[in-house]
């Protein structure tokens, strides 16, 4: 079974005109792996889904920042999941994460899960 992500959808400018490029990254996938998805808010900002992509090992998660949809790639963390795209750091940990632009000096939010956490 494989786990397409055809909403990865990249957008590339050639010269003058811009053209509409697909991107498709197949992923071999286990019974262990999963796509979920998780509904957070950053201080008084808008509700945003996060999608949490794990195949294998490759754990991704997906989510807009200003107004485009970026891929966070997991990271080594000390506790809960980090992950990274570009200068943007998404960490979670229970049911609460930070959002931070490591380009911006005090741009961390705090943000909460709208779901219900799973039990342990």
């Amino acid at each position: 079974m494989r786990i397409s992500l055809l909403a990865l959808a990249l957008f590339a400018t050639a010269g003058a005109a811009a053209a509409e490029a697909n991107l498709s990254i197949p992923l071999k996938s286990g019974t262990m792996d999963s796509v979920e998805s998780a509904t957070y808010t950053c201080g008084d900002g808008e509700p945003f889904s996060v999608q949490y992509v794990n195949a294998g090992a490759n754990a991704l998660a997906i989510f807009p920042i200003d107004g485009e949809d970026r891929i966070f790639v997991n990271v080594v963390s000390a506790s809960g999941a980090k992950y990274a795209s570009g200068a943007h750091v998404w960490w979670t940990k229970s049911n609460t994460a930070t959002l931070e632009n490591e380009m911006e000096e005090g741009s961390i939010q705090e943000c909460q899960s709208q779901d219900t956490p799973p039990s342990e």
